[in-house]
C-alpha cells in the first residue's frame, strides 16, 4: 500500500515539470511558425540611437548574457553552492535581474522576429549561415525555456531538481543565443556604431 502511495505521488509531482515542458514546447513552436510566416520588414520599431536594428539588439543582447550569467552566479550564491553566505539583499537583486533580463530578451526577440522573422534558404540574394538558422531555433526555444522556468519557480508541487533544471535549461539556451548573434557579430565587426 505505501508502495503505491508513493509512486502515485511521484507520478503528480512529475505532473508539474511534464505540463510546463509541453507548455513551453508548445510556446516555442507558435513562436517559431509566426516568425517563419511573418512578413519581415527589416527594420524594427526602434533602434534606441544605434545605426540600425541589428545594432541595437547586439548591444541589447550583449546585457542578456550579462545579466544571465549573473543569474547564475546569484542563483549558486543564493542556494550556498559558492561557500559565502549571500547577503540579505541578494534574492531580490536576483528577481529584478531576472525580470529585467525577462524584458530585455522580449524586445529583442519582438525586434528579430519584426525586422528579420525565421529566415532559411537564400533571403535577397544572401544565403543564410547555418549560424543563423541555429540561432533562430533556439531563439524561439528560450521563449519555451521561460515557460518553464517560470512555472518552476511559482510550483510549490514540483520536484526538487526541476528548478535548476528549468534555470540551466534556461541559461544554457539563453548564452548560445547571445553568443551565435551578438558574440559573432562582436568578433565580426566589433562593437556597434552609435
Amino acid at each position: 500500500m505505501a508502495d503505491t502511495t508513493a509512486r502515485h505521488s511521484a507520478q503528480k509531482r512529475m505532473a508539474v515539470p511534464l505540463g510546463a515542458f509541453v507548455a513551453g514546447a508548445v510556446v516555442a513552436l507558435l513562436v517559431g511558425v509566426f516568425s517563419k510566416v511573418h512578413d519581415p520588414t527589416l527594420d524594427g520599431t526602434t533602434t534606441l540611437g544605434f545605426k540600425d536594428v541589428r545594432d541595437m539588439k547586439v548591444a541589447v543582447s550583449t546585457v542578456i548574457g550579462v545579466l544571465a550569467v549573473g543569474q547564475v552566479v546569484g542563483a549558486l550564491w543564493l542556494y550556498g553552492k559558492l561557500g559565502i553566505r549571500a547577503p540579505s539583499w541578494l534574492g531580490m537583486a536576483h528577481r529584478a535581474s531576472g525580470s529585467i533580463a525577462l524584458l530585455l530578451a522580449v524586445f529583442v526577440g519582438y525586434h528579430c522576429i519584426w525586422a528579420f522573422g525565421f529566415q532559411t534558404g537564400t533571403v535577397h540574394g544572401y544565403e543564410v549561415p547555418v549560424r543563423g538558422i541555429v540561432h533562430e531555433v533556439l531563439a524561439c526555444a528560450v521563449f519555451g525555456a521561460v515557460v518553464v522556468k517560470v512555472v518552476a519557480v511559482r510550483s510549490k508541487r514540483a520536484p526538487g531538481w526541476f528548478l535548476p533544471v528549468a534555470g540551466g535549461l534556461l541559461f544554457a539556451l539563453l548564452i548560445v543565443v547571445v553568443l551565435t548573434s551578438a558574440g559573432w557579430y562582436l568578433d565580426a565587426k566589433g562593437w556597434p556604431s552609435r
